[in-house]
């Protein structure tokens, strides 16, 4: 049995980690080795234009979480939640501005 002194540090730091607010720079890095790639050879040039053109169809944070989902499981990327909030939170911060966070 650990002592209790640190079995409390390992708790507290697992606590810590635990809801932890959504990374901006590792949604970015994320999306950037893992996305635009695509995006570009399917809109031409710059991959970010699927996010700005007049006819997206992404129209809601929830919108943009489930096509974000979609993308991870047809790429077969083994993101975990955390990862996923953060590419949420990049694209929602740079481009969809829909204000409720991940």
């Amino acid at each position: 049995m650990l002592p209790r002194t640190l079995l409390c540090l390992l708790l507290g730091s697992l606590a810590g980690t635990a809801g932890a607010s959504p990374d901006l720079a590792r949604g970015k890095a994320l999306h950037d080795e893992n996305c635009i790639k695509c995006h570009a050879g399917m809109v031409g040039g710059d991959g970010t234009a699927i996010y700005t053109r007049p006819d997206r169809r992404i129209d809601s944070l929830e919108g943009l979480r489930k096509q974000v989902n979609r993308c991870k499981d047809s790429l077969g990327m083994p993101w975990p939640a955390d990862q996923i909030d953060d590419v949420v939170h990049y694209l929602n911060h740079d481009f969809y501005h829909f204000g409720d966070q991940p």
